[in-house]
């Protein structure tokens, strides 16, 4: 029976009131006044209302207040008119393309979302053999550089493309009329179709050349080619199918001869039927090659050239003089010895400028007819030649080129001897730089012509020979850009776009196939035939480098790209330039780099302070002929080459920058005659330096569950219990593996996915590609240098670098063993904190373990973090209160706590802070505000994406399919991602392989991240 009572509630609804009626009918009776009383924050302070007055007079109601302090914005969309056909909204995109910028190259499948690209991914469809490495990743953000050059400029002065081309035309007449040169200089374009129409230019222009310039030379090992080969290029050694590796000052797994070698090295260096491949690394600074070597040899540059040497000796059965320290000398014959052993298994490869050093290891790879050096599929990524570009200065500055053309290049930044150049460009009657920026080079010269980004842009690349890739557009042109091409046409008098002109000069170089079928799959494999070497006198190369000697100086000064900035293209990529540096692991920042003898003789320190933060001196480099750069930060970094110094290029960049990217020294005013070598003096200077570095701990200090190791000795000879030893724990007064013990009942996780990411260290080379990825894929924000020198870094994925204190890993195991007492062990613990002069480094890709019995989920006070069923540990991020319990239970640290906002602060002014530069964030993943945890999901969007796709088309998901960005971004093969309840995957099979461990097992977290134990051939 229903109730009949009356329920009321107020006392005016009660006595029939009025004003019941009316607000029945509407809920404020009256305009509410919030300006009038939130709005002026003067008035409001003096205001003598009360809480209750106030309330009462906007109506009985609180949501008067609310209305007014809480009102969510209001964001209006314009849906399609017309939808295009290949967009359907929340379903991304994805489109086949190549990049190559003149220094970096990739085969890319490009994700868009509506019309946006928001991240790079690896091409992996047959042929396309070059992944992304970290800046490529990065070059999406690019993009949106708000920077960027908008419109054509001429004299300074914003202008429009029909004037760039009516300047250019009565330009080039007017030099053919007076015979003066005509001069295109451009990056290697590696581009068939390019190079066709410059050459159609020059044919139209007699007067007319084309010279390349690459900014980071190359020019050396060309020549070298060139002379024993006659085809100007590079070898595109293969690795996979060498047994013996050795490099003499060449960081092929960085960015020597453009880098991309890490995937067939990691093929050979996984441990499978009882072999690996074995490497040998002579170099002066600690690189990414080096830190992945079994037997890694510091010493200076004229010390390798002596090594090169004495290697061609015992090869080759030459007698050349060599002048070598025993102790090196021992370590060379040992490791020539077991390369002439190898046979075709072993190659030899060098990074030494200097075309006779570059002569000898073509010969000892001929000798050896190793199987790694491949002449057949030869690199095109490189072509400048350093005397045709030292002799257009000469021509420039005598006044007898008259107009010059520029694409792809910033001379006046990255030439030594800028300040000719820019003379040289002064008696130029017409100069134009075609530039996505107004960069150092574009500010000068007549016209500075914008080019679109190569996202929006049409393009052909044959970075090997016998390989041929489309470049397509993605998005259109943000600005009011156009290619170079197209003005090449215009100029040539040929009417249509460049891309008429691509389609029709492919269709000789794809015959048997279509123009559609290789824009879809990006590339097309010709094929190539094997060249073969001609006569070359290599005794009278070799005599040469023996006696080239170390230039009278204190020390010898090694220039090199870093596996962030490269060659400075990118400097304004906030993503680029918080990226932490594999080895030294410093963000925003280039420093020289020192040996911790030297430091110590000249009083130069790094120190540790109270807020974690690392400080360090300052110093003065000086070459022989007064170029001097002062106030340099220096990092004491161990295994420098005694008597070496390392100096990153790419860095001291001001023109077209954010204030915020105006950061380090330009160390190109050193890169004197294109060497990356120079002899220079090196002096303390006032001052301490603030560096943010994100990793302050220097070794393991003993800690083997995190980083477990073993040779390949042990590894052959020995049960897995000996070199992957599984942590006791006591189980009623029994010894029993940690792994069987649990605190509490797991869950069932037999049915359905159960996800498992594998991390196998012999493969990880510490490239970064996974970080940057990670930071496309989830929004994760960059929080600038002050921050993250506070320890506050928001990187979802970090790549931890451990170093020995002893020579090898198993020296610190065996010491630390050998600890006896209290006093000893804090003595001990100390000392090894201490890297040694030449450590053995491991690198570490660290993220969020997902635990299945996660620290993390036990202590939230509301629920925020909590275990999935697929093993993935969720983020509610509104339900956070930030009390930050998680992370101080976690412990493996890699929860973020957001101490700002980060999106639309003007304190943080990069890509989140304005409209152009959030167009690249994923609209899949939520942008996190200030207050709350944040960490890897293992990427469950992609996860749900991947079992969404599946379901639709009516099948299971196939193995492989399931990735994460990091998994998805790794070239090497370490990371692999998957179902591990799928019993025929790989991850599964990876998860049950005896090198398989997790991190920290005692603790009893139960990770569904899974590393394998690094095995070295020692």
């Amino acid at each position: 029976m229903s109730s009949n009572k009356k329920y009321w509630k107020s006392v005016e609804e009660l006595e029939n009131s009025s004003i019941v009626e009316a607000l029945r009918n509407n809920e404020f009776v009256e305009e509410i006044p919030t300006e009038e009383f939130l709005g002026n924050a003067d008035a409001l302070a003096q205001s003598g209302t009360s809480r209750r007055d106030f309330l009462k007079y906007v109506g009985f109601s609180t949501a008067a207040v609310t209305l007014a302090a809480c009102e969510g914005p209001v964001h209006k969309s314009i849906p399609y008119v017309l939808q295009p056909e290949q967009i359907i909204p929340g379903v991304a995109d994805y489109y086949a393309t190549t990049v190559f910028d003149g220094f970096d190259f990739a085969n890319l499948l490009v994700k868009t979302r509506e019309g946006r690209p928001i991240k790079i991914d690896n091409n992996t469809i047959s042929g396309a053999k070059f992944s992304a490495n970290a800046r490529i990743h990065a070059s999406i953000l690019s993009l949106y550089d708000s920077m960027r050059l908008k419109e054509p400029k001429l004299d300074g002065k914003n202008s429009s493309w029909s004037a760039v081309d009516l300047k250019l035309k009565s330009s080039l007449a007017d030099a053919k009329a007076k015979g003066g040169q005509v001069v295109l200089l451009t990056n290697t374009l590696a581009s068939p179709s390019t190079e066709k129409l410059i050459g159609e230019f020059i044919a139209k222009n007699p007067n007319a050349k084309h010279v390349v310039y690459d900014a980071v030379s190359s020019s050396d090992a060309l020549d070298a080619f060139e002379t024993v080969y006659g085809e100007r290029a590079l070898v595109d050694y293969d690795f996979s199918k060498a047994s013996l590796i050795v490099s003499v000052g060449a960081d092929f797994l960085g960015d020597w001869q453009g880098g991309g070698y890490d995937a067939g090295y990691a093929q050979g260096r996984i441990p499978q039927n009882g072999k690996m491949s074995r490497h040998f690394q002579f170099e002066s600074n600690m690189t990414l090659s080096g830190a992945a070597a079994d037997k890694r040899v510091p010493m200076t540059p004229s010390d390798q050239k002596q090594a090169l040497v004495l290697v061609y000796n015992i090869i080759a059965g030459a007698s050349v003089p060599v002048s070598l320290d025993a102790k090196f000398k021992t370590e060379v014959t040992k490791a020539a010895q077991q390369l002439k052993a190898a046979g075709s298994k072993g190659v030899l490869v060098s990074g030494i400028d200097d075309k006779n050093a570059q002569l000898l290891v073509l010969a000892i790879n001929q000798v050896l007819a190793s199987e790694a050096f491949n002449t057949a599929g030869t690199r095109q990524i490189r072509k400048g030649s350093n005397a045709i570009v030292s002799q257009l200065i000469k021509d420039m500055n005598a006044g007898s080129v008259h107009t010059l053309i520029m694409s792809g290049i910033n001379p006046v930044y990255t030439l030594a001897d800028s300040a000719s150049f820019v003379s040289g460009l002064k008696k130029v009657k017409t100069s134009v730089a075609f530039s996505l920026k107004e960069d150092e080079t574009a500010s000068v010269t007549t016209i500075a012509a914008p080019v679109p980004h190569y996202l929006e842009a049409w393009g052909d690349v044959m970075i090997t020979k016998g390989t041929y890739s489309l470049t397509q557009p993605t998005i259109r042109p943000i600005f009011n850009t156009k290619q170079f091409q197209d003005v090449l046409l215009s100029l040539n008098g040929v009417a249509g776009s460049f891309y008429d002109y691509l389609k029709a000069s492919s269709a000789g170089i794809i015959a048997g196939s279509s123009w559609n079928k290789v824009l879809h799959d990006g590339i097309f494999v010709l094929g190539s035939t094997v060249l073969s070497g001609g006569s070359v006198d290599y005794a009278a190369a070799a005599n040469a480098v023996s006696k080239s000697k170390a230039a009278a100086g204190e020390f010898e000064l090694v220039l090199y790209t870093k596996t962030g900035l490269g060659d400075g293209q990118q400097a304004n990529n906030p993503w680029l330039q918080e990226f932490p540096d594999p080895i030294t692991r410093v963000s925003w920042d280039n420093y020289v780099t020192v040996s911790n003898a030297d430091a110590k003789k000249l009083g130069l320190t790094n120190e540790i302070v109270a807020n974690g933060g690392l400080n360090g001196s300052y110093a003065t480099i000086t070459t022989a002929d007064g170029v001097k750069l002062e106030n340099v930060p220096v990092i004491v970094q161990p295994g420098q080459a005694i008597g070496t110094l390392g100096l990153a290029v790419g860095y001291g960049r001001k023109a077209a920058l954010k204030e915020e990217m105006v950061v380090g020294l330009n160390a190109y005013a050193f890169y004197k005659n294109f060497n990356s070598v120079q002899s220079v003096s090196f002096a303390k200077a006032n001052g301490v330096h603030e560096f943010a570095c994100v990793q302050g701990q220097k070794t393991l200090m003993g800690r083997g569950d995190i980083i477990k190791e073993t040779t390949l000795e042990i590894f052959n000879t020995r049960d897995a219990e000996f070199w992957n030893e599984q942590p006791m724990v006591s189980l009623d007064h029994e010894e029993v593996k940690a792994t069987t013990v649990d605190l509490w009942e797991s869950f069932d996780r037999s049915t359905g996915h159960h996800f498992n990411l594998s991390i196998d260290l012999n493969a990880c080379t510490g490239c970064g590609a996974c970080v940057i990825a990670c930071h496309a894929e989830n929004n994760v924000p960059v929080v600038g240098k002050a921050e993250v020198r506070r320890s506050r870094d928001m990187h979802w994925l970090r790549i931890d670098r451990y170093y020995s204190s002893e020579s090898t890993f198993a020296g610190d195991n065996e010491r630390k063993e050998n600890i006896a007492g209290l006093s000893s062990s804090l003595s001990t613990f100390n000392e090894m904190e201490k890297p040694g002069d030449n450590p053995q480094v491991s690198f570490q890709p660290v993220m969020c373990q997902h635990c299945n019995h996660a620290p993390c989920e036990t202590v939230c006070p509301v629920a925020a973090t909590s275990h999935g069923r697929e093993g993935q540990n969720h983020m509610a991020y509104n339900r956070c209160v930030g009390t930050r319990y998680c992370a101080n239970n976690c412990p493996y640290k890699v929860r973020r706590f957001n101490w700002f906002l980060y999106n639309k602060n003007s304190e943080f002014d990069y890509h989140m802070n304005d409209d152009l530069g959030r167009m690249v964030l994923n609209p899949d993943v939520n942008v996190r505000s200030r207050g709350v945890m944040e960490k890897c999901s293992m990427c469950i969007q992609m996860t749900q994406a991947t079992k969404l796709k599946a379901k639709n088309e009516g099948r299971p998901v196939a193995d492989g399919e399931f990735q994460t960005a990091c998994s998805n971004a790794c070239s090497s093969g370490a990371m692999i991602f998957g179902d591990v309840n799928d019993t025929e995957s790989k991850v599964a099979k990876l998860a049950a392989d005896e090198r398989s461990y997790h991190l920290l097992e005692h603790v009893g977290t139960k990770p569904n991240v899974v590393y394998h134990v690094k095995v070295r051939n020692t």
